[in-house]
């Protein structure tokens, strides 16, 4: 009788001891992730003033230090860091969509990961206009594929914990990561691996609090829609920031696929020279902006919604012109603070048409809205948007904005940018694994 006992024992304490091990495996990948998030978004900010000091001493040395600087980027990326270019966030989501682990790795590994930390640093000390919160999640993601491969057992739901738990840090916004999770990444919730997500994003925001302490992105804001009239900003926000942001994401898709003619071939031939006339189109941009396009657009727009201050009437255009430059250019670096700032400049143009109508209210209807049409995933967008204000008086209108911009959007661009370029992630992957698999025999 005790033969069979001891042997049910030891196969509990194996259940139970694999499981412990599953969880260890996500809360540690969520305090790395947190870890990680912070430290990039510390590291951004020195690269960013590092840029200032230069402009100080010469506004125009932008015109050879962009252009080289992005050359050198797409170099580095090409040679030694291949798909770390743009946001990260369609590599991520492609890696989920494939089955064979090396296919994977090449998409999400830590060498991925240092090289797209290094050279988002890089983009922004060059004065692109590029954030840094989408390459978090692609080194969320990496972070947590990296644990999983320690593991004796495969781990669902890794490659989503890690680029959920990136969001979560990168901005400060927990339930902003979960949402994320679910609408973007997976456009499905993972029933199995849901607590061991949302254990995955608290351990990465209790992270960012411990290191960074409890902040809102772009601080607290009170500002509301206060009169009838001014609720006509609502869908005059949706209808132009979804027009915009579906335009952008058209432009960005297009040019990844690349064009048949010869100017496609061009391109497709000359990926160092076509980075270069990118970096000069940045530069030319914000030499005319008077040096407000350069970098994630945070500081700008912070200091317009805690001042009520509008932004330059030509902002959020040259931002928009600026943003599509380093997207297209084949640099690393993330689309979420730019578009957040494009969005605040369609806000605060059509601001000037409610005179009475607060600012600061009409400036998150255009950033909802822009970022809306970019990523068409209007939960993610308006969640997103009130965490990081932390106005939750406005979270009726942001929801209606949101909608009215995806609406809008998908009349220019049929898919969210993200699903749109991971699909080529995925297919370039799976060519790749066919072309090393040996031939069959006959």
């Amino acid at each position: 009788m005790l033969w069979p006992l001891s042997t049910r024992h030891k196969r509990l304490f194996k259940l139970t001891s694999a499981r412990w091990r599953r969880q260890a495996i996500f809360l540690l990948g969520g305090i790395a992730v947190g870890a990680a998030a912070v430290a990039l978004a510390q590291l951004a900010d020195l690269a960013q003033h590092a840029f200032a000091l230069l402009l100080a001493k010469s506004r125009y040395a932008v015109l050879a230090l962009t252009p080289l600087g992005f050359m050198l980027s797409a170099y580095l990326t090409i040679r030694m860091f291949p798909n770390a270019q743009g946001s990260g966030i369609p590599q991520a989501i492609a890696a989920r969509h494939l089955t064979d682990q090396s296919a994977r790795e090449s998409l999400v590994s830590m060498r991925i990961a240092i090289g797209k930390v290094i050279l988002t640093l890089f983009g922004l000390l060059c004065g692109g206009s590029v954030g840094r919160e989408g390459p978090t999640v692609q080194v969320g993601a990496s972070i947590m594929f990296a644990l999983g491969r320690v593991s004796p057992r495969r781990q669902p739901g890794l490659i989503l914990a890690g680029a959920a738990a990136g969001v979560a840090a990168a901005f400060n916004t927990p339930l902003a990561g979960i949402v994320f999770g679910i609408e973007e990444m997976s456009r499905a919730f993972e029933t199995r691996t849901s607590s061991l997500i949302i254990a995955a994003v608290i351990a990465a925001g209790l992270t960012s609090l411990a290191l960074a302490g409890n902040y809102a992105y772009f601080g607290s804001s009170a500002t509301s829609l206060a009169h009838g009239t001014d609720w006509l900003a609502v869908p005059l926000c949706g209808v132009a920031g979804g027009l915009a942001g579906g335009l952008f994401s058209r432009i960005v898709i297009t040019m990844a696929r690349g064009f048949r003619n010869p100017l496609g071939r061009a391109i497709k031939e000359h990926p160092l020279w076509f980075a270069f006339a990118c970096g000069l189109a940045v530069a030319l941009c914000g030499l005319v902006s008077g040096d407000t396009i350069y970098g994630t657009g945070y500081d700008q727009v912070k200091t317009a919604l805690e001042h009520g201050a509008p932004l330059p009437q030509d902002f959020g255009v040259l931002k928009l012109m600026a943003t599509t430059f380093a997207a297209i250019s084949g640099i690393p670096g993330g689309i979420f603070s730019p578009s957040l700032a494009v969005g605040a400049g369609i806000g605060s143009n059509i601001a000037s048409f409610f005179h009475d109508a607060p600012l600061g209210a009409i400036m998150l209807l255009g950033m909802v809205s822009y970022f809306a049409g970019v990523v068409q995933a209007p939960i993610t967008a308006f969640v997103i948007v009130t965490e990081m204000t932390d106005n939750h008086g406005m979270v009726v209108p942001l929801m209606a904005a949101a909608l009215i911009a995806h609406v809008t959007s998908r009349m220019i661009c049929e898919e969210g940018i993200y699903h749109a370029l991971a699909k080529g992630f995925v297919e370039r992957a799976t060519r790749s694994q066919d072309a090393k698999a040996p031939p069959a025999s006959n």
